[in-house]
């Protein structure tokens, strides 16, 4: 009689198993959507930190290119990490003359939306 008891007493139903194993398979199905998740936002973040370096050259070029750039649009493709990438360019004049203004947007391949956007300034230095 105490053998029967015992031996009833240990393990688990096979029902006890299923819901183990149904509580044990959502968790895991979370954790994988978590995942993709964060996977997804850091392939995102990795294209906007390299076109915001490739904003930062297009801008440090076109101020290093002459004293004061002629206003205009222009645009340019560059290969970077592996990728191709283009760059529109709008340089316009502002209320003082020796000041340009540089906006700079990057686009990820033939891409319509911008991957980053930078604005900068030029100064034309006059020196005594």
């Amino acid at each position: 009689m105490k053998r029967h008891a015992l031996s009833k007493g240990l393990g688990f139903t096979l029902l006890e198993v299923l819901v183990a194993l149904a509580v044990v398979a959502l968790a895991m199905l979370a954790l994988t959507r978590t995942a993709t998740l964060q996977v997804g936002g850091f392939d995102a973040l990795r294209e906007r930190t390299l076109a915001g370096w490739i904003a930062s050259n297009v801008l440090t070029e076109t101020r290093l290119a002459s004293a004061l750039p002629a206003t205009g649009r222009s645009d340019g493709r560059v290969e970077f990490a592996t990728r191709e990438w283009r760059w529109k360019r709008d340089v316009r004049a502002t209320a003082d003359p020796v000041i340009r203004r540089i906006d700079i947007q990057v686009f990820l391949g033939d891409s319509n939306e911008p991957s980053a956007s930078l604005s900068g300034f030029s100064v034309s230095v006059v020196l005594p």
